[in-house]
C-alpha cells in the first residue's frame, strides 16, 4: 500500500499547485492582489538503517507543500481619475479598521467615501490615518478614521495685512491722482470689505495715499467711500521707495508698517496739500469685531514694492492674508506623503488628515484573510505604523490603484507543469495497480 501513497502525495501536490495557479488567474483583475507560489519539499522515511559504509538507507515517500510564498513586488499603477483612490509606490500597507474594530492591512487602494463622509474600502472597512485640526495634522496622535466628505467647514480668517505692488508715474503733475486696483479683506465674521488706495502727487518724489472702503460697510460713515488710513511716500531719485509715514508727521524708513484701521476710533484733520479731513469714529456695519486693523499697505519692505518711474501708473499685484468661511465640496487631492488636502468654496485648501502606512519585518509571514486584507502573525512581526515616505515605506499616488501583479504567461507555464505532474503521478498509480493485480493473479 506504500507504493500507492507516494504517487498519491504527488497527485495531491499537483492538485494544490493547480488550485494555486487557478486562484492567481482568478484574481488577475483584483486590485492589490499578490501572486502566490507553492513551495514543495520531499518526504523520506527515517528507518535508521545504514549500509556497510554507514550511509543511511532511505526510501522516498512522496512530496508535501512546505510553504505558500506571496510575491510582494509592486503591481502596475493604474490611473483611475477617482479622487478617493490611492496606490502605494514602494513598500507598505494601508491600515483599515474592520467592523469588529480590529486593524487590517491591505495594498488595495480602491477606496470610496461613504454617506458619513468617511474614507472606506469597497467592503466597508474604514481607512485609518492621522486627523487634522484647523489644517494641522497631528502625526503623534492615535489613528482615526478620515473625514473627507462634503459638509466639512473652514472658519473665516481675519485679515491682518494688505499690500500693493505698484508703480507711480513720475511724470504725473502735482496734485494729480491715480487709484489702485481694489482688494478684498475679511473681518471676524468672514465678510469681505473692498479696500482701494488713491495716490496723490504733492511734490517731486513725494506722494500721499489714502485708503478707502465703501461707506456702506461702516456704521457712522457717510458718502460713497470712507477713508480708513492715510500716509506719505517719499522716493529716492532712482525711483525706489525711501520712506513711509503719516501725512504731516514723522516719516519712517521702509519696513515700519503704517496701520489701517477699518471701523476705528477716528482721526484728526491733516493740514497740507491735499488736506485730509477729520475722520469720526465708525464701526463695522455687519457687527464684526471693530476695528479691523491691517498692516500695510507699504510697510513691509521686500514684500510690497512700490516704485516711482516714468512709466504709466499701475498696480501689478495685491496681497492679503484673510478669507471668508467655506465648505468642502467634492474636490480634494492626495499628496505623496498621504496628506489629504481639501479645496473649499472660498478657494482655500486645507489638510483634512493624513493616510497612515504600515510596514512589517517579514511580509512573507502575513496571513491573507480575504477581501484583499492581511493580518500579522508571529512570523511577520507587529505592524510598524507611520507616514508615507518614511521608515522604508513607499509614497502614495492619488487617483490611482495598484493592479494585480499576476503574470499570465508565468501562470500558464506553471499550469502546464502542474498538469504534467498530475498526469505522471496518475500514471504511477495506474502502474502500481497493474502490478498489484498481477500479484493477486499469481496467488490465485
Amino acid at each position: 500500500m506504500g507504493s500507492f501513497s507516494t504517487p498519491l502525495s504527488g497527485l495531491m501536490a499537483a492538485q494544490d499547485q493547480l488550485q494555486s495557479v487557478s486562484n492567481n488567474l482568478a484574481n488577475i483583475d483584483t486590485d492589490g492582489y499578490k501572486d502566490q507560489t507553492l513551495t514543495f519539499s520531499d518526504i523520506f522515511a527515517n528507518t535508521g538503517a545504514t549500509n556497510g559504509a554507514g550511509d543511511p538507507i532511505q526510501t522516498g515517500s512522496g512530496v508535501a507543500v512546505s510553504s505558500t510564498d506571496s510575491n510582494f513586488t509592486e503591481g502596475n499603477l493604474n490611473a483611475t481619475g477617482t479622487l478617493s483612490n490611492m496606490a502605494i509606490s514602494g513598500n507598505g500597507f494601508f491600515v483599515t479598521q474592520s467592523a469588529s474594530g480590529l486593524p487590517d492591512y491591505t495594498r488595495a487602494g480602491d477606496f470610496t467615501v461613504n454617506s458619513a463622509g468617511q474614507l472606506t474600502t469597497p467592503n466597508g472597512e474604514l481607512v485609518m490615518g492621522y486627523p487634522a485640526t484647523a489644517g494641522v495634522v497631528n502625526t503623534s496622535g492615535t489613528l482615526q478614521t478620515l473625514q473627507i466628505g462634503s459638509g466639512v467647514t473652514m472658519a473665516a480668517h481675519v485679515s491682518t495685512m494688505v499690500g500693493f505692488t505698484a508703480n507711480l508715474d513720475s511724470d504725473t503733475a502735482t496734485l494729480g491722482t491715480t487709484t489702485s486696483s481694489p482688494v478684498s479683506v475679511y473681518d471676524s465674521l468672514g465678510s469681505a470689505h473692498t479696500v482701494s488706495v488713491a495716490y496723490t502727487k504733492t511734490a517731486a518724489n513725494t506722494w500721499t495715499y489714502t485708503v478707502s472702503v465703501p461707506s456702506a460697510d461702516l456704521t457712522g460713515a457717510t458718502g460713497t467711500t470712507w477713508v480708513v488710513g492715510s500716509g506719505q511716500l517719499n522716493f529716492n531719485t532712482d525711483g525706489s521707495l525711501n520712506s513711509v509715514g503719516a501725512v504731516g508727521g514723522t516719516i519712517a524708513a521702509p519696513g515700519v508698517p503704517v496701520p489701517i484701521s477699518i471701523g476705528g476710533p477716528g482721526s484728526a484733520a491733516v493740514v497740507g496739500p491735499p488736506a485730509i479731513p477729520a475722520v469720526p469714529a465708525t464701526s463695522l456695519a455687519d457687527g464684526a469685531a471693530s476695528p479691523l486693523t491691517l498692516t500695510g499697505p507699504f510697510g513691509k519692505a521686500g514684500n510690497f514694492t512700490i516704485t516711482q518711474t516714468a512709466t504709466a501708473s499701475a498696480t501689478s499685484a495685491e496681497t492679503t492674508d484673510g478669507f471668508a468661511s467655506g465648505t468642502l465640496g467634492s474636490n480634494y487631492s492626495i499628496l505623496p506623503n498621504g496628506t489629504i488636502e481639501g479645496t473649499f468654496s472660498n478657494g482655500q485648501t486645507l489638510a483634512l488628515g493624513q493616510v497612515a502606512l504600515a510596514s512589517f519585518a517579514n511580509v512573507q509571514g502575513l496571513a491573507s484573510i480575504g477581501n484583499n486584507n492581511y493580518q500579522p502573525t508571529t512570523a511577520s512581526g507587529s505592524a510598524v505604523v507611520g507616514l508615507a515616505g518614511t521608515g522604508g515605506r513607499g509614497t502614495i499616488v492619488g487617483g490611482s490603484v495598484e493592479q494585480s501583479n499576476v503574470n499570465i504567461a508565468s501562470e500558464f507555464a506553471k499550469l502546464i507543469v502542474a498538469q504534467q505532474a498530475y498526469s505522471a503521478n496518475a500514471k504511477s498509480i495506474t502502474t502500481f495497480n497493474q502490478i498489484s493485480q498481477a500479484t493477486l493473479a499469481m496467488i490465485q
